[in-house]
Protein backbone atom coordinates (compact mmCIF):
# COMPACT_ATOMS: atom_id res chain seq x y z
CA UNK A 1 0.00 0.00 0.00
CA UNK A 2 0.93 3.38 -1.16
CA UNK A 3 1.29 5.55 1.63
CA UNK A 4 -0.17 9.09 1.48
CA UNK A 5 2.07 11.74 2.91
CA UNK A 6 0.09 14.55 3.29
CA UNK A 7 -2.58 16.01 5.42
CA UNK A 8 -5.96 15.16 3.57
CA UNK A 9 -7.35 18.83 4.52
CA UNK A 10 -4.48 20.31 3.10
CA UNK A 11 -5.98 18.72 -0.57
CA UNK A 12 -9.30 20.38 0.54
CA UNK A 13 -7.71 23.76 1.13
CA UNK A 14 -4.98 23.66 -2.06
CA UNK A 15 -7.98 23.19 -4.35
CA UNK A 16 -9.81 25.38 -2.25
CA UNK A 17 -13.29 22.98 -2.17
CA UNK A 18 -14.71 20.50 0.20
CA UNK A 19 -13.99 17.65 -2.27
CA UNK A 20 -15.38 15.01 0.35
CA UNK A 21 -18.37 16.98 2.00
CA UNK A 22 -17.41 16.43 5.23
CA UNK A 23 -18.40 18.97 7.74
CA UNK A 24 -15.01 19.39 9.89
CA UNK A 25 -13.18 20.04 6.55
CA UNK A 26 -11.04 23.32 7.51
CA UNK A 27 -11.79 24.67 3.63
CA UNK A 28 -14.90 25.57 5.57
CA UNK A 29 -13.23 28.13 7.86
CA UNK A 30 -10.24 28.87 6.09
CA UNK A 31 -10.86 29.12 2.39
CA UNK A 32 -7.82 30.11 0.76
CA UNK A 33 -4.64 27.22 0.85
CA UNK A 34 -2.40 26.38 3.22
CA UNK A 35 0.85 27.39 4.04
CA UNK A 36 2.80 30.56 4.09
CA UNK A 37 1.81 31.92 0.78
CA UNK A 38 -2.25 30.63 1.08
CA UNK A 39 -3.67 34.02 0.87
CA UNK A 40 -1.77 35.01 -1.44
CA UNK A 41 -4.26 36.62 -4.49
CA UNK A 42 -4.62 33.94 -7.16
CA UNK A 43 -4.18 34.99 -10.70
CA UNK A 44 -6.24 33.40 -13.21
CA UNK A 45 -5.64 29.89 -14.49
CA UNK A 46 -4.41 28.75 -17.86
CA UNK A 47 -6.56 25.75 -19.77
CA UNK A 48 -3.30 23.67 -18.36
CA UNK A 49 -3.65 24.75 -14.70
CA UNK A 50 -7.72 24.22 -15.54
CA UNK A 51 -7.06 20.63 -16.41
CA UNK A 52 -4.49 19.96 -13.91
CA UNK A 53 -6.74 21.29 -11.10
CA UNK A 54 -9.24 19.11 -11.98
CA UNK A 55 -7.35 15.80 -12.26
CA UNK A 56 -5.51 16.68 -8.72
CA UNK A 57 -9.10 16.59 -7.52
CA UNK A 58 -10.27 13.63 -8.58
CA UNK A 59 -7.04 11.52 -7.73
CA UNK A 60 -7.49 13.27 -3.91
CA UNK A 61 -11.01 12.50 -4.16
CA UNK A 62 -10.08 8.92 -4.28
CA UNK A 63 -7.90 8.98 -1.36
CA UNK A 64 -5.00 10.82 -3.16
CA UNK A 65 -3.60 7.81 -5.36
CA UNK A 66 -0.27 7.91 -6.66
CA UNK A 67 0.06 9.27 -10.06
CA UNK A 68 1.48 6.42 -11.36
CA UNK A 69 -1.40 4.23 -10.33
CA UNK A 70 -4.44 7.14 -11.72
CA UNK A 71 -1.93 7.67 -15.37
CA UNK A 72 -2.22 3.65 -15.32
CA UNK A 73 -5.89 3.98 -14.76
CA UNK A 74 -6.70 6.48 -17.15
CA UNK A 75 -4.34 4.20 -19.72
CA UNK A 76 -6.47 1.95 -19.01
CA UNK A 77 -9.81 3.46 -19.16
CA UNK A 78 -8.14 4.99 -22.73
CA UNK A 79 -8.59 1.55 -23.97
CA UNK A 80 -11.56 0.69 -23.59
CA UNK A 81 -14.50 1.12 -25.40
CA UNK A 82 -17.01 4.34 -25.28
CA UNK A 83 -16.22 7.55 -23.70
CA UNK A 84 -12.70 7.52 -21.59
CA UNK A 85 -13.97 10.22 -18.76
CA UNK A 86 -16.63 7.81 -18.19
CA UNK A 87 -14.60 4.57 -18.27
CA UNK A 88 -12.29 6.43 -15.96
CA UNK A 89 -14.91 6.83 -13.43
CA UNK A 90 -16.20 3.30 -13.64
CA UNK A 91 -12.92 2.14 -12.95
CA UNK A 92 -11.99 4.18 -9.79
CA UNK A 93 -15.54 3.33 -8.67
CA UNK A 94 -14.58 0.05 -8.91
CA UNK A 95 -11.47 -0.06 -6.33
CA UNK A 96 -11.90 -2.52 -3.16
CA UNK A 97 -10.85 0.59 -0.88
CA UNK A 98 -14.06 2.69 -2.67
CA UNK A 99 -16.52 0.19 -2.88
CA UNK A 100 -16.16 -0.21 1.18
CA UNK A 101 -16.34 3.85 1.50
CA UNK A 102 -18.99 3.75 -0.21
CA UNK A 103 -20.92 1.28 1.70
CA UNK A 104 -20.21 3.05 4.59
CA UNK A 105 -17.87 0.81 6.18
CA UNK A 106 -15.54 3.81 6.48
CA UNK A 107 -15.94 7.17 7.59
CA UNK A 108 -13.46 8.61 5.17
CA UNK A 109 -11.72 7.02 1.84
CA UNK A 110 -8.72 6.97 4.03
CA UNK A 111 -10.38 4.80 6.47
CA UNK A 112 -11.41 2.13 4.18
CA UNK A 113 -7.80 2.06 2.58
CA UNK A 114 -6.54 1.45 6.33
CA UNK A 115 -8.99 -1.02 6.99
CA UNK A 116 -8.68 -2.86 3.69
CA UNK A 117 -5.20 -2.83 4.03
CA UNK A 118 -5.16 -4.02 7.70
CA UNK A 119 -6.74 -7.44 6.79
CA UNK A 120 -10.57 -6.57 7.80
CA UNK A 121 -12.90 -7.00 4.46
CA UNK A 122 -13.51 -9.91 2.76
CA UNK A 123 -14.25 -10.70 -0.83
CA UNK A 124 -16.91 -13.14 -1.72
CA UNK A 125 -15.96 -14.62 1.88
CA UNK A 126 -12.35 -14.63 1.13
CA UNK A 127 -10.01 -11.90 3.06
CA UNK A 128 -8.39 -9.50 0.66
CA UNK A 129 -5.54 -6.65 1.99
CA UNK A 130 -5.68 -4.98 -1.21
CA UNK A 131 -7.19 -1.04 -1.35
CA UNK A 132 -6.74 -1.15 -5.43
CA UNK A 133 -8.09 -4.23 -6.66
CA UNK A 134 -10.77 -4.32 -8.95
CA UNK A 135 -14.40 -5.68 -8.02
CA UNK A 136 -16.85 -6.32 -10.37
CA UNK A 137 -20.35 -6.24 -10.58
CA UNK A 138 -21.71 -9.57 -8.47
CA UNK A 139 -18.61 -9.18 -5.83
CA UNK A 140 -19.85 -9.35 -2.03
CA UNK A 141 -18.02 -7.15 0.35
CA UNK A 142 -18.22 -8.01 3.68
CA UNK A 143 -16.53 -7.30 7.29
CA UNK A 144 -14.46 -9.41 9.41
CA UNK A 145 -15.72 -10.79 12.66
CA UNK A 146 -12.86 -8.26 14.96
CA UNK A 147 -14.55 -5.18 12.27
CA UNK A 148 -18.14 -5.39 13.31
CA UNK A 149 -17.15 -4.21 16.62
CA UNK A 150 -14.59 -1.34 15.52
CA UNK A 151 -15.83 1.93 17.23
CA UNK A 152 -14.53 3.44 13.48
CA UNK A 153 -17.07 0.99 11.55
CA UNK A 154 -20.32 1.57 13.86
CA UNK A 155 -19.32 5.70 13.57
CA UNK A 156 -19.37 5.43 9.57
CA UNK A 157 -22.54 3.81 9.53
CA UNK A 158 -24.30 7.18 11.19
CA UNK A 159 -22.78 9.74 9.43
CA UNK A 160 -25.75 11.40 8.14
CA UNK A 161 -23.97 13.28 5.23
CA UNK A 162 -23.53 10.81 2.59
CA UNK A 163 -25.96 8.15 1.46
CA UNK A 164 -25.53 4.55 0.33
CA UNK A 165 -25.40 4.64 -3.71
CA UNK A 166 -28.02 2.46 -6.07
CA UNK A 167 -24.84 0.39 -7.15
CA UNK A 168 -23.96 -0.95 -3.91
CA UNK A 169 -27.00 -2.77 -2.09
CA UNK A 170 -26.33 -3.17 1.64
CA UNK A 171 -27.03 -6.38 3.47
CA UNK A 172 -27.42 -5.21 7.05
CA UNK A 173 -24.44 -3.46 8.36
CA UNK A 174 -21.73 -6.09 7.11
CA UNK A 175 -22.35 -7.01 3.46
CA UNK A 176 -22.62 -5.21 0.62
CA UNK A 177 -22.83 -6.51 -3.16
CA UNK A 178 -21.38 -4.32 -5.80
CA UNK A 179 -24.53 -4.41 -7.91
CA UNK A 180 -23.10 -3.00 -11.40
CA UNK A 181 -20.23 0.20 -12.60
CA UNK A 182 -22.06 3.35 -12.09
CA UNK A 183 -22.16 6.51 -14.83
CA UNK A 184 -21.01 9.72 -13.94
CA UNK A 185 -24.31 11.06 -13.16
CA UNK A 186 -24.93 8.29 -10.48
CA UNK A 187 -21.55 8.98 -8.64
CA UNK A 188 -22.18 10.66 -5.15
CA UNK A 189 -19.85 13.48 -5.57
CA UNK A 190 -19.92 16.62 -2.95
CA UNK A 191 -18.36 19.05 -5.91
CA UNK A 192 -18.42 19.17 -9.74
CA UNK A 193 -16.15 16.43 -11.14
CA UNK A 194 -14.58 16.69 -15.01
CA UNK A 195 -13.00 13.73 -16.10
CA UNK A 196 -13.20 15.46 -19.72
CA UNK A 197 -10.62 17.66 -18.64
CA UNK A 198 -8.59 14.85 -16.83
CA UNK A 199 -8.62 13.50 -20.21
CA UNK A 200 -7.63 16.82 -22.06
CA UNK A 201 -4.74 16.40 -19.54
CA UNK A 202 -3.24 13.44 -20.43
CA UNK A 203 -4.07 13.43 -24.37
CA UNK A 204 -2.22 16.71 -24.45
Amino acid sequence: MSKRKASKYKIDRRLGENIWGRPKSSVNRRSYGPGQHGQRRKGKLSDYGIQLRAKQKLKGYYGDVTEKQFKRTYQEAARMKGDTGQNLIGLLEQRLDMVVYRAKFAPTIFAARQIVSHGHIRVNGVKCNIASRRIVPGDVISLGNKAKEMALIIEAQSLPEREIPEYVATDGNDKATFVRVPSLDEVPYPVKMEPNLVVEFYSR
